[in-house]
Order: structure tokens, then sequence, then C-alpha cells
């Protein structure tokens, strides 16, 4: 029986080739398209799913004057003070962010020394989270101040092996004005891809307090807290109980919550104090994306089955005069779209296989078809639902004739009928258009970015870190590096340029300042000329310079800062901080030093003539590769036993936006496919709809008709459904993008013609794929056409 079934479905294939690799292609394209978002999905809601599901991460809502401000900060003390406090809490650990560390040097002997990454945490940290030490006990490699804990591939590439308890090595952080000599006290398994938080070393909490003691007020921030509650706590009545808790320690304006650790990859955007967004909208609009391609090509299959009845008519009234019953039919039907369902599977399996290194590449992942048990699940659901909903619409319409309607082979669609395949057409556009301006709205929105004037100037600019003899001879190092030839300007600064600077929300006050007034300044320490070395502009009064004499008790506070303050003639006034008064000598123009996603925070400039960490260099155009290795033979004689390691700043602003470049491409690619496969079944529905007009083609071609007529009378018929999906698709379009460039502080306004754009392109696509077939079939002979039947 099945051998038959088979056989039947072959021949099947053979007679309609045309629509049969039509659909094997566009499904085929689809599964693979799903196939491939599928595995990145599943990456993205996998990460930090190993950890213990009763572990919480500890937020705080701090209400400012610009609105609420959420964060992951806390006091050192703030874990201890939970445990104490709060009978839900099992366990709780400290540890600071990955990035504190994140430009350390990991030295042994006398070898120039390993990057890492690395973190402070406290001693039980390798007993509350699922990292494994492999060598060393875990409840004790964090007890000794004086410790270190290394993952296995940092120990292979210091030492060669994993048998190294008790080795020296030294640990350097420019940031952290470190330098350290400290023990192996461990080694845990590498940090696998599961995971969001990727770091090289652990270093006990206590180095952390010996550098920066500050850390153990309550009133200053910076470390994380993690939480391990009790089975059965309420999490939305913890967390009210916590809300206040930081009021009870001295600490205003600051909220605490928890939320649920695994979810902070996802949901890591919070505004005005509620979650807002994050990761988790790229995997929704991924996802709908991969069904609304699949489902593209599933209209196809049931558009190009429904319009070739009329060619089956006599073979379905024959089965039904020999007895075969209506679900035999209907088995039939299902039976052939399963099977090229499996078929297009196969294809799509191989396609993915093929184009997963570039998916890879643009994701920047290491995705992997690993044949699994789940795997296998997904693949088998996606390929049932897949057939059964392609196969559905022609199962049930066309096993509906009676057998004297269908042996007569002629098939009068009713317009029910009629109006499905065009609203499956109408459908198909829609998606189509709607992903063309998704295409050119996010290329325009990043094109924007990339053009958009952000108060300093990023090109030609170098920095690098200042370790060794710079760190220690900061401005004669600064004041001989403006003598290399090629260098335009110079200068020095606490942190890294871009991205969010060290944060307060106090102790300072101001003339006349309002009490109610609550201002989270971004600060950072930085060096003369800095101003100049960045291209950024003063508004009122004057950048630090030496040559204006002493610049310790100087500040320079941006326009926002200004704005927050409320202060007019701001130059030369007293802002009080941390309880030494500054006079404020300068007022710098507004720059982006954050994505432009975010609005500018009010900053202000500490002078710091010794304390830079970056070293900013400005060169003069055209003469980069020149300078560089003027500047890397200079730092060689000045600081002898280290390489000039650069990074250049504008690749830094480029790593703003990793992720919306990855949206721009990806979303360029996927909507390419969503018109080719739209525009396949639209090509294959044009070919069956000349075929069974072909007798009213020589007909028209005898009494007279031109060619323009003919192609005009076949390409009209889709080309109404196309210009109702364009109609259909703009408010549609213009909602879903106004909500992505909502997402952005600064962004471009919503242009008519981009609307207009996708329209015509799709208008064009389309009638290009059907008038191919109009003309061709306006061209044939009127006795060919009336001989054809």
């Amino acid at each position: 029986m099945l051998r038959h079934q088979l056989l039947l479905i072959y021949r099947t294939f053979k007679k309609y080739k045309t629509s049969f690799f039509i659909n094997l292609a566009g499904l085929s394209a689809g599964l693979a398209c799903a196939l491939l978002i599928y595995l990145w999905v599943n990456d993205e809601i996998q990460k930090d799913k190993f950890q213990d599901s009763s572990i919480y991460q500890v937020m705080v809502n701090e209400i400012t004057s610009q609105g609420i401000h959420t964060s992951a900060d806390q006091s050192a003390l703030t874990a201890g003070g939970l445990k104490l406090a709060m009978p839900e809490v099992e366990d709780a650990v400290t540890a600071s962010p990955t990035y504190w560390l994140a430009q350390t040097k990991i030295v042994y002997g006398q070898a120039a020394g390993v990057k890492a990454a690395g973190k402070f945490a406290d001693p039980n940290f390798f007993s509350f989270f699922n990292y494994p030490v492999i060598t060393g006990n875990t409840d004790q490699v964090l007890k000794n101040p004086n410790g270190i804990v290394l993952s296995e591939d940092l120990a292979r590439k210091i030492f060669g092996s994993l048998d190294i308890i008790g080795k020296e090595v030294i640990w350097r952080n420019p940031e952290m004005k470190n330098e350290t000599k400290v023990q192996v006290s461990g080694v845990f398994k590498n940090i696998t891809a599961d995971a969001s938080d990727h770091f090289d070393f652990v270093l006990p909490i206590e180095a952390l307090f010996t550098s920066a003691p500050i850390y153990k007020e309550w009133n200053n921030y910076g470390p994380s807290t993690f939480v391990s509650l009790k089975e059965g706590t309420n999490i939305d009545s913890f967390n009210a109980k916590i809300k206040d808790f930081l009021a009870s320690k001295g600490v205003k304006f600051r909220k605490m919550f928890v939320r649920k650790f695994s979810d902070a990859y996802l949901y890591d955007k919070y505004e005005n104090g509620k979650q807002h967004g994050g990761r988790i909208d790229d995997v929704r609009i991924f996802s709908l994306l991969a069904v609304f391609i699949l489902f593209i090509a599933c209209v196809n299959f049931m558009n190009l089955s429904t319009a070739r009845a009329s060619r089956r008519m006599k073979e379905l009234g024959v089965k039904k005069v020999m007895g075969a019953s209506r679900s035999a039919l209907i088995y039939q039907f299902l039976a052939e779209s399963l099977l090229l369902t499996l078929i297009s599977m196969f294809v799509a399996l191989v396609l993915a296989e093929l184009f997963l290194p570039q998916f890879n590449q643009i994701t920047d992942k290491s995705l992997r078809l690993v044949f699994d048990l789940p795997l296998l699940l997904i693949l088998a659901t996606i390929t049932l639902f897949t057939g059964l909903l392609a196969g559905s619409y022609p199962a049930f319409y066309l096993s509906g004739f009676n057998a004297s309607t269908a042996l007569k082979g002629k098939l009068q669609f009713s317009s029910s009928a009629i109006w499905t395949r065009r609203g499956l057409v109408i459908f198909q556009f829609t998606l189509s258009v709607i992903l063309i301006v998704v295409v050119l709205v996010v290329y325009k929105q990043i094109e924007f970015l990339q053009d958009h004037k952000l108060g300093y100037q990023k090109d030609n600019v170098i920095y690098f870190e200042a370790e060794g003899h710079v760190k220690n001879n900061v401005v004669n190092f600064l004041t001989q590096v403006r003598k290399v030839p090629g260098v335009s300007q110079a200068s020095g600064m606490d942190r890294d340029f871009l991205g969010e600077f060290g944060s307060t929300t106090g102790d300072f006050d101001w003339e006349n300042r309002d009490p109610g007034v609550v201002i989270k300044f971004q600060n950072a320490g930085i060096n003369d000329r800095l101003i100049e070395t960045l291209g950024m502009q003063m508004v009122a009064g004057r950048s630090f310079s030496a040559q204006y004499g002493s610049q310790e008790n100087k500040i320079l506070i941006n326009e926002a800062g200004i704005k927050a303050m409320g202060l007019k003639n701001p130059v030369g006034k007293i802002f009080r901080l941390w309880g030494k008064d500054y006079e404020i000598a300068g007022v710098v123009k507004n720059f982006n030093f954050e994505s432009l996603q975010l609005e500018v925070k009010p900053v202000f400039f500490r002078y710091e003539a010794t304390g830079s960490n970056r070293i900013f260099v400005r060169l003069e155009a055209g003469q980069q590769r020149k300078t560089i290795q003027a500047l890397k033979d200079f730092y060689q004689t000045y600081n002898p036993g280290y390489v000039l390691d650069y990074r250049f700043l504008d690749q830094d602003f480029q790593n703003q936006y990793v992720a919306e470049n990855r949206i721009s491409v990806l979303s360029r690619y996927f909507a390419g496919l969503a018109l080719i496969i739209s525009c396949l079944g639209l090509f294959g529905l044009a070919a069956f709809t000349a075929e069974r007009k072909m007798k009213e083609i020589g007909v028209r071609k005898v009494l007279g008709a031109n060619e323009w007529n003919i192609v005009y009378l076949l390409s009209g018929e889709f080309m109404r459904p196309v210009l109702i999906a364009v109609v259909t698709a703009i408010p549609v379009s213009y909602l879903l993008t106004r909500y992505w460039l909502n997402s952005f502080a600064y962004r471009i306004e919503l242009q008519w013609w981009f609307f207009v754009a996708a329209g015509l392109a799709a208008v064009a696509i389309s009638w290009l794929t059907v008038g191919m077939q109009a003309v061709k079939s306006a061209h044939l002979s009127p006795v060919k056409c009336l001989r054809d039947e």
C-alpha cells in the first residue's frame, strides 16, 4: 500500500515538474532560513539556564531629577546585609563586573604577560554559581587574600599545564592602579558558550578592598550582588520587603529589587525604572521573521496546488468513481505535501550546513547542527507542521468536488476560492513589503548613526594603556609623544572614553542648589589637552591647560550637567565635590560618549595630571601608518619590555552598534529571501494562469489584440493583489519601524518615500516576474493557442 502511494506521488511530481521544483525551492529556502534562526534563537534563550533557578541579581532604581536610573551597582556590604536581615535569603555573594578587570595582564616570570579579563568575588563564589573548580578546593580557593583562581585555558596559556597550585604570578591592571604578586590557589573549568559572562580569572574580594576600601561603605557602590532565595519565596512580596532596605542604611533615593539571574541577558534594558526591551526584542523579531518566511513558502504551495487543480480534476473524478472516499483523497494530498516537505527539509539541512559559517560570522556565534533529541524533535515538528499547513487547503478544497464535476475536467473557481488565493498572494507580498521597509529604515538609521555629529572627532585617534615606565611618568611621556612627527595632539584619561564613565549622585553642592534636585553625574579624571585631542568644543570658559597654572581645583562640566543644575553663567562658580571646593573652569559642549540610543548624561571632568590609565593620541590625517611606526619606535625606547598595543577610537565607536549592524545585515538577507520566495510563487501562478487562458489568448489575438493587450490581461490579475498588499503593508511597517526607532534617543524621521520606494520595488519585481511569463504567452501563435485545447 505504501509503495503504491509513493509511486502515485512520484508520478504526480514527475508530471508537474514546474510546480514541484518551485515548491521545493521555496520550502527548502524557507525551512533553511527557519532552521538557522532557530539555532540562533535557541542559543540566545539558553544563556545562563545552567545556573540554579533560585539565583537572583539584586538591582536598584535610583531616583534622580532626570528620571529613574536602573543599575546592578551595589555596596560590597549588600550581600552580607541581606543574608542577615532577610530570612528568605539562602545565600548571597558579591562579585565585580568582568569589565572592571577586562584590561588585566597576568605575568609569570620574565614573560611579557597575558591579557585576560577577570573579577573580584566573595569566598563562596564557586559554590554559589555553577562554575566547577577542577584543581583546588571549591570552598577554599578564594579565602586566601593573596590568591588567584585561573581558567583552564589561561592556566595552560601561562604554564602549559594545570599542576600549578602555589605558583606565583603578578596581576597588573592600570585602572585599579595595581601590580600585585599572588599565588595560584585553584583552576576552574572553562566558561561554556551558554554563559553570558566570560572571565579568565577570579581574585578574592579582599584584593578589591585593599585598593578600594570605599566599597565597604553603604554609600559607595559598584560591585554586583546575587542572592539565592529559599524555595517557595514569593518574589513580589520579597521585592516589596527589600524596596526600602537601603534607607535603613542611610542611603536615600535608591530602591532595591531582584530579578532572575537567567533573565538578565535577554531582559537587560530598563526605562524609567521599568524593564523595557533588550535582546529579547531581537529574539522576538527574528522568530517572527522565521515564521513569516516559512508561511510565505507554505502559501506558495497552497496557491500552486489549487491553481493546477483543473489539470488534476479528471484524475480525482476517476478515483471517486472507483470508490475513493473524500478522506482517502485528503490523505493523498496531505501525503504529497508531507513528502515534499520532508524532501525540502533534507535540502534545507544541506543549505543550513553550507551557510552556517557565514551565519556564524554575521551573528558572532559558534552555532553547530548537532542532531540530538531536542533538535530532531524540532525538525520533526517543523516538517509535520509545515507539511500539514501547506497541504491542508488544497486537500480539503479539491477533495470536495463531486465525481461528475471532476470528470468534466473543467474547474470553475468560485469567487470565494479566487479571493482566497488572491488573499494569500496579498498576505505574501504584505510581509515582503514590510520587510523591505524594515531593511530601508534600519539601513538609514545606521547611516544616520555613522554621520551624526557626536561632539568629538573619532577619526585618526588611537589610544593605549599607560603601563610600566609610562604609568609613573605620564606628564613627561605626553610631552615627548607630542614631539613625534605626525602626532597632532596627545593627552590622557583615567578610563575608556566610550561607554559609561564612573557615576555618582552625591556628595556635591553648588550655589543656590534646590535641595530636591538629585543629579546622577558621570565623571572622569583627565589630563590637560584631552578636549583638544578628541576635538571636543568648549561653549564657555576654557579647558584644562598647564599654561593657566595649577588645575587641581578646577572642574569642567558638560551642557547637560549645567542644565540639570539650573546654573546660569556657571564659569567661575564653585562646585563642591566630596568635601572639596572646585571652580567651574569651563562648560563642554555635549558629546555622545555612549550609544546614540541614550540621551547625553550630565558629566564632569576632574583634572588628574598623573592618574591617566589611557593615553589618547591624535594623528595627522594621511600619515597614520608612518606616524604609528614612529610611535612604536619611540615607545620601545621609552618603555622597554612593553609593546605598544593600541586601538582606534573609531573602531570602538563601531563596536557600540554591533547589534544594529547585525540586524541590518540579517534583515537584508531575509527580506531578499522572502521576496524571492514570493516571486517564485507568483511566477508559478502566472504560468498556470497563462495555460488556463490559452484559448482566450488565441481568440483575442485572432480578433486583433496586440502583445501588450495580452500582457496587460495576464499581468493585471496579479498586479491588483500586489497593490493591495502595498497599501496594507504601509501602516503595519510604519508601526513596527516606529517602535524600533523609539529605542534610540537620536533617530531619523520616517519619510514618506521609504514606503513609496518599498512599494514600487515590490510592484516592479512582481511585474517583471509575471511579465516574463506574460510576454512569453503573448508571443505564441494564435493557431497553437487554439489547438492546445
